[in-house]
């Protein structure tokens, strides 16, 4: 069982880094409701369909797959007409046997709704749906929307529930980050304040064998007490925080500093320089009370393990936290259920198999052992902290190759520890290395081994969301390269029309000529007749980076966006004041926009109803939308797909509206 979970803390540091669940979802929608007259709404419904998936019609003979919409019965609004939608495809289908029709790569719906009162009125429903590619159909799927109007602006609400939604948490990440939240609960119970009570505990609910059936409610209470005192930690933040500080603490530089002097001092403890530890009133108060009959009894001693393991805990809880204070309301609540479902297990599941317990291996060194390599963790990813405050505000402290230096010298430093070179005040002498520690130390040298190359310029996608941009790097070969074979009749430098607004500290990757201005990219698209590809990022960004480094680097995809776009990113989170002429003031929330991020964060929210990063959006020189704009996906033939339809649209004419 050491074995299994000393290799547990080492599938940590990749987990630990990224991890996300695929779910097939072909088809996502965007749904929106405008108000044209006083009395009549139009709801547009777009969906965006993977490619080689194809979205049924409503005009075919059987629900589902035809789609299908449903209105709630009200007395304020009344569907006008038949609900349209564009041109499909009539085909052979081999799914069904039989001619129907269908969409591929986009569809738009379009309902119009009249307003039988002027009082508030409320439009809820859902579009159920069907999608299928050549060899297979998913089960039908239902999307929910609504919308508000004639209310008092403080109640005003327009959206569209969905779970495919992108401007919110994703199913995905959430249930990445509670399967990164359970591991980290697994090896919170590996450390020396955790570990040696097991036994301990479990003993004292079975009391030598009596009455077995009452030493495991017991336990039972024990550990669902474990579980509701950290999911309330996790609730506590998420009501504080709420949804609206995530941008907050994601971009300014105040909670970032403050962060990263957190995980610093996690790492510290960790290390053996002192110990995190609640007040002693407040553990004596719990012990106190552990001897309470009934069902009290087990809540309390679950309440004095939470105080009294908080040394070794408290900064794998905060670190759980702190990640999740900039997400979504779930995700703190998400993050500690995770967390204390793992660590309430072993002592739960023992009090039922005590046999089991003779299997545990002895409290030792190398639980101490446990602690240091999550210190060598925590300093590594609190860089990430101070790396979002730097590139955000353009302090040019640590840039790319310097935090890879910090990261190189952390793990080969964690790897040294691990085979015994190491060693801090609080370990013992390590006389022989086990073959589990053996594959641990060679699993964080090849990571150190493959990170060098990242110095002189190497792009190391699996890190491409951690590390600082590209652009940031002084010295990378790669960049070179591109400069010396334009200069020589190698690739081709795009003319742009007028030096780009922001260029002295904005920049683009794989070395991309573009703007960094809305405006600036729309008057040169006229001129020189070109699509406008419009990316909007941010620094903080980590899917942006990955898109970046696994999409963007594709030859077809970077071929197209070099000769066939206008290229224009516009930083939402960038921190650069505007002079006041251009201040904006918001159609959105009503307040004035002062800095470049906020600028282009408004534009992306009024203009799309979208506040999430990246979302790439294809224009043609006048403004208007050529294709179903596409969010963090790494699908490169769907990329592909997705500039030339955009290319395809700009020739023809053809745009969404």
């Amino acid at each position: 069982m050491r074995k299994f979970f000393l290799l547990l803390v080492g599938l940590m540091i990749t987990v630990g880094l990224q991890l996300q669940a695929q779910v097939l979802i072909p088809v996502k929608w965007n749904i929106s409701a405008e108000q044209t007259t006083p009395d009549e709404v139009v709801i547009t419904f777009d969906a965006s369909i993977d490619e080689h998936w194809h979205l049924y019609s409503q005009d075919i003979p059987m629900a589902p797959p035809a789609t299908t919409f449903g209105f709630e019965e009200s007395t304020g609004f009344e569907l006008v007409g038949d609900i349209t939608e564009t041109e499909s495809i009539e085909e052979f289908d081999k799914n069904f046997d039989m001619v129907l029709k269908y969409f591929e790569h986009d569809a738009t719906f379009k309902a119009t709704v009249k307003l039988l009162t002027d009082q508030k009125v409320v439009i809820k429903g859902y579009v159920n749906y069907m999608v299928c590619d050549d060899t297979r159909c998913l089960p039908p799927s239902d999307e929910e929307f609504e919308f508000v109007f004639n209310a008092p602006e403080e109640e005003a609400v327009i959206e569209a529930s969905s779970t495919n939604d992108l401007t919110g948490e994703g199913e995905n990440s959430l249930m990445g980050f509670f399967l990164v939240s359970f591991l980290f609960g697994l090896a919170a119970i590996l450390t020396p304040c955790v570990f040696p009570m097991i036994p301990m505990t479990v003993s004292f609910f079975m009391k030598g064998g009596e009455n077995k059936a009452k030493g495991r409610m017991e336990a039972s209470i024990y550990g669902f007490s474990i579980v509701v005192i950290y999911v309330l930690i996790g609730t506590v933040l998420a009501v504080v925080a709420g949804p609206g500080i995530a941008n907050f603490l994601a971009t300014h530089w105040l909670p970032n500093i403050l962060f990263f002097v957190i995980f610093v001092i996690f790492a510290a403890s960790f290390f053996g320089m002192f110990e995190i530890v609640m007040p002693h009133w407040l553990v004596n108060k719990s012990t106190a009370n552990e001897d309470k009959g009934g069902f009290l009894g087990p809540v309390f001693m679950a309440l004095t393990l939470v105080l009294v393991s908080f040394s070794c805990t408290g900064p794998i809880v905060g670190t759980i936290l702190v990640e999740a204070a900039g997400g979504a309301f779930l995700k703190p609540i998400i993050g500690m259920l995770g967390f204390s479902l793992a660590f309430a297990l072993p002592f739960t599941l023992f009090a039922f198999f005590p046999q089991w317990l003779n299997k545990l291996p002895k409290s030792g060194g190398w639980l101490n052992s446990v602690k240091v390599v999550l210190g060598f963790l925590e300093l590594a990813l609190g860089l990430k902290f101070l790396s979002m405050a730097d590139q955000t505000y353009h302090w040019g402290l640590l840039d790319r190759e310097v935090y890879l230096a910090l990261w190189i010298v952390i793990f080969f430093l964690m790897g040294l520890y691990l085979l015994g070179k190491l060693r801090f005040a609080h370990d013992s002498e390590l006389k022989v290395l086990g073959v589990p520690r053996l594959f641990l130390a060679v699993a964080t040298f090849s990571f150190v081994v493959y990170m060098i190359p990242g110095m002189w310029g190497a792009p190391l996608k699996a890190l491409s969301g951690y590390m600082p941009p590209m652009t940031s790097q002084d010295f990378d070969v790669n960049r070179i390269a591109r400069e010396n074979a334009g200069s020589g009749g190698g690739v081709v430098k795009k003319e742009l029309c007028e030096t780009p607004k922001y260029s002295e500290f904005l920049h683009l990757p794989h070395g991309l000529e573009g703007y960094f201005d809305y405006d600036q990219a729309l008057a040169c698209a006229k001129e020189q007749n070109k699509p406008v590809f419009i990316d909007f990022t941010g620094h903080a960004c980590v899917n942006c980076r990955e898109m970046e480094a696994n999409v963007w680097s594709d030859p077809a995809v970077l071929d197209m966006l070099r000769n066939d776009y206008i290229v224009t990113a516009l930083y939402v989170d960038d921190k650069k004041k505007l002079p006041e002429s251009e201040w904006v003031t918001s159609e959105y929330d009503g307040k004035l926009k002062k800095t470049v991020g906020a600028k282009f964060a408004d534009m992306q929210i009024t203009q799309h109803n979208v506040n999430a990063q990246p979302y790439y959006v294809l224009l043609n020189p006048d403004g208007e939308i050529l294709v179903q704009p596409r969010a963090y996906d790494l699908d490169v033939a769907a990329y592909v797909d997705f500039l030339k339809t955009g290319l395809k649209n700009h020739k023809s004419g053809k745009t969404l509206k």
